[in-house]
């Protein structure tokens, strides 16, 4: 099967990858500049992205801003013609803040989930950046597209659609991961939702499915299902150009596949991780640290730890005290390799 390339509004990507965005600090500008330069879609995480730049702790927002432009600046610089987006939170202190910023620094998009972005629209509007909401289930899409259509008369320029077997935030309840049931129903009715989406806007609004896609065949199998594309994201983790410390990576590698483990997160969504002394510590309800007030509505009298204190941790190299997030399948990875690799191991045929 020949791959055809992935149109996204006025931007086409050759390789309709797009590389999810991981953060605190794991997707800046060299892993996306990397992924674009390439041909796919890189994607840099604004997640407390400024949190290795002096005055962090003093202002974080304003330096997050900064390091945001900065990022996306040198990736565009690494990626030539390529393409670049930005992922934001929906739930992340001061979203709109952040969304200006991406704007003005001329992302080419913007992918939000880990809540709905309501306001979305209306933030890029007059502007050529993309917009595209991560949802995992139908009722959200219907809310969040019925939303938007009342209120700004607008839809997505593209739909990021994360199952059950995705890394990090999960928008799912924490029984129906154990489940582990067939999301393929619940992702075809959502394609047939998008058709209907489209007919009614009169445009292409793309179909990117993301989670547990780990070679080619599960590639193949949701292209012809009807997607548009796919994102990956924990394989770009174990790449060279990765902007992860080297132990960050090699935490992938090790792991086995009973480490990986669903946590609670101050989010309010369940996470998926790999078991460390960290998690441990929070089964045991021990209390773990500082505040950075990075996220607008924080669950932290019921869970004793800041999310972003955790994640900065883990890229810095910690990752027995710090939350090393990742997807189902991590165990699977066995060696770090280059981007290209990687996007080689989806886009060519064994024995070409």
């Amino acid at each position: 099967m020949r791959l055809k390339p992935l149109k996204l509004g006025h931007l086409t990507a050759d390789i309709p990858i797009i590389q999810g965005g991981m953060g605190v600090g794991i997707s800046l500008s060299g892993l996306s500049g990397a992924v674009a330069s390439s041909g796919a879609v890189g994607v840099i995480s604004s997640a407390q992205i400024g949190f290795a730049d002096s005055g962090f702790d003093l202002n974080p927002l304003k330096t997050n801003l900064k390091a945001l432009a900065n990022q996306i600046n040198l990736a565009k610089e690494k990626a030539k013609q390529g393409i670049i987006g930005v992922n934001i939170m929906a739930v992340t202190n001061k979203y709109e803040e952040y969304v200006k910023q991406a704007v003005e620094s001329k992302a080419d998009l913007i992918i939000s989930g880990a809540g709905l972005p309501i306001n979305l629209p209306d933030l890029v509007k007059n502007s050529k950046t993309l917009i595209a909401p991560i949802v995992s289930s139908l009722k959200a899409a219907k809310v969040l597209l019925t939303t938007w259509e009342r209120r700004f008369q607008a839809t997505a320029d593209f739909l990021v659609v994360e199952g059950p077997k995705a890394g990090g935030h999960l928008g799912f309840k924490p029984e129906q991961l154990e489940q582990e049931e067939d999301f393929d129903p619940e992702l075809g009715r959502i394609i047939d939702f998008i058709k209907s989406v489209e007919e009614k806007f009169k445009k292409n609004i793309p179909v990117i499915f993301g989670g547990g896609i780990s070679d080619r065949d599960s590639f193949l199998h949701y292209l012809n299902m009807g997607c548009q594309g796919i994102q990956v994201a924990t394989p770009f983790v174990a790449t060279e150009e990765c902007d992860a410390h080297p132990d960050y990576k090699q935490a992938y590698i090790d792991a086995k596949k009973e480490d990986i483990c669903i946590i609670k997160s101050p989010v309010g969504l369940p996470g998926r991780a790999i078991r460390n002394n960290f998690i441990q510590n929070i089964g045991e309800g021990k209390a773990l640290g500082r505040c950075n007030q990075c996220i607008s509505k924080c669950k932290r009298p019921d869970i004793p730890y800041c999310i972003s204190d955790r994640l900065i941790r883990a890229v810095r190299g910690d990752v027995k005290n710090g939350l090393v997030f990742c997807g189902q399948n991590a165990y699977r990875l066995t060696e770090i390799k280059t981007v290209k690799e990687v996007l080689d191991s989806y886009t060519e045929s064994q024995g070409s």
